[in-house]
């Protein structure tokens, strides 16, 4: 068995040594070709694979449905609004303040509380303002004495001027009487010459004293009323300064002057206060407004009348517009809106409210639900939904007019198409995404 297995084997590699040595270049050549071949397919289909991958989009993301606000774009009547916060302040208010120094003594009344016209609200203590007023009111007495003494005294004077006065005018008459007598009695050869002349020329004098007295008599009369008013002004000054004086006094008697309810109170008892400071606020709480902040982007189309609602969280109220502030405070723009018709019950000075003032009614446009992103008369990117419902594709919109709720769309959309307006920032980077 041995010597037939070497035999075997030794045949085997005989008949293989045999067959190395034989040549086949056609085997060869077909081999290498086929190699060749091969390799140029899987170049091929490697090449062809990279293209494809290539052109291949990215997975669009996934997006939850119910977490985006999907809304259809229409045409229609579109209206334009602005909506702002504010809250409602009384139509009067009136602060009245200290007219001069002193310290709160005592407070009558606290904020709430109905007041009237001489209504007192709180009292003030000044030791100062009592001494002055009476002082001024002594000082008044004491000039309005001077001033009848006066009056007495020129009338006295006036009555002597109008008894010296007098008895000149007899002196004159009697002495004219006696010389014309003296000179009927010259004719007759009754009385001399030189006693004729004596009579004439006191007569003369007498007429002459008769004109002074007169004159003076009259300057009397004409003197009092200078005098008088010298005097008279000086005690229309002391009473208009005792009046004064009397005023600070009333003043520490802190009163209101209108009806309405009494606001605000910033002072205690004890506390000092000076000329101007603001003691009470009052304000009529029947007659309110509202005072609605719109942002100053959205306030250059107001002006005044034009129609606004006020919520007031109880109910909604129209009104117009009264008043815009030209002042722009930390990017708002102050406007007055005053009710056409009765407030709701609960509305009070202060209370919050939101205010709607429409601008205008648009004819005929396509609209949608203003988005979260994007300024009216912009272009931005919105993610369009496709026909399967899917899928959303980013478009390119431009915005025209906007409002509160809405905005107009110039280009890019049409109606019927559905958009998604919730912010999508997280996804600028991809211009498709899924909605799962």
């Amino acid at each position: 068995c041995e010597l037939q297995l070497i035999f075997h084997t030794g045949t085997a590699l005989a008949i293989k040594l045999s067959s190395m040595d034989i040549s086949r270049p056609d085997i060869s050549k077909a081999k290498r070709k086929k190699r060749i071949i091969t390799f140029a397919i899987i170049g091929l289909a490697l090449i062809s694979v990279t293209v494809l991958l290539s052109r291949l989009k990215p997975a669009a993301p996934t997006v939850e449905r119910n977490l985006v606000w999907i809304d259809t774009v229409k045409r229609g009547e579109m209206i334009r609004q602005v909506r702002g916060l504010g809250t409602l302040v009384p139509e009067e208010i009136r602060w009245v303040a200290a007219r001069t120094q002193g310290r709160v003594d005592r407070i009558v009344l606290r904020p709430g509380a109905l007041v009237k016209p001489g209504s007192l609200i709180l009292v003030l203590a000044n030791p100062d303002v009592e001494q002055d007023a009476a002082n001024a009111t002594s000082q008044l007495k004491a000039v309005e004495a001077e001033l009848a003494n006066l009056r007495v005294q020129l009338q006295s004077g006036v009555l002597q001027a109008e008894s010296v006065a007098a008895s000149a005018r007899a002196d004159y008459e009697q002495f004219k009487l006696r010389a014309e007598v003296n000179e009927e009695l010259f004719k007759d050869g009754l009385v001399s010459p030189l006693e004729l002349k004596l009579s004439i020329v006191t007569a003369e004098q007498a007429a002459k004293r008769n004109e002074i007295e007169e004159k003076r008599y009259a300057f009397a009369q004409e003197s009092i009323a200078p005098q008088l008013a010298v005097k008279e002004a000086e005690v229309d000054r002391l009473r208009a300064q005792a009046q004064l004086r009397h005023d600070e006094l009333e003043a520490l008697n802190v009163i209101a002057d209108m009806d309405g309810v009494l606001q605000l109170l910033p002072v205690e008892v004890g506390a000092q206060v000076q000329p101007g400071t603001n003691l009470a606020r009052v304000a009529d709480p029947a007659r309110l407004k509202a005072e609605v902040r719109i942002a100053e982007t959205q306030a250059k189309d107001i002006t005044i009348g034009l129609m606004a609602t006020v919520d007031t969280r109880n109910g909604v109220v129209a009104g117009h517009v009264s008043r815009i502030d030209p002042s722009v405070q930390n990017g708002t723009v102050t406007v007055d809106v005053l009710f056409d018709g009765p407030l709701p019950r609960g509305a009070r000075p202060d209370l919050s409210v939101d205010g709607t003032i429409e601008l205008e009614r648009l004819t005929n446009v396509i609209y949608v639900g203003r988005p979260a992103f994007g300024q009216e008369r912009s272009t931005v990117g919105i993610f369009k939904l496709q026909a399967d419902g899917s899928h959303a594709e980013r478009t390119q919109v431009e915005l025209g007019r906007s409002s509160v709720n809405t905005v107009e769309i110039v280009r890019g959309l049409q109606p019927g198409d559905q958009v998604i307006l919730s912010d999508m920032s997280q996804w600028d980077s991809n211009e498709r995404i899924k909605l799962n």
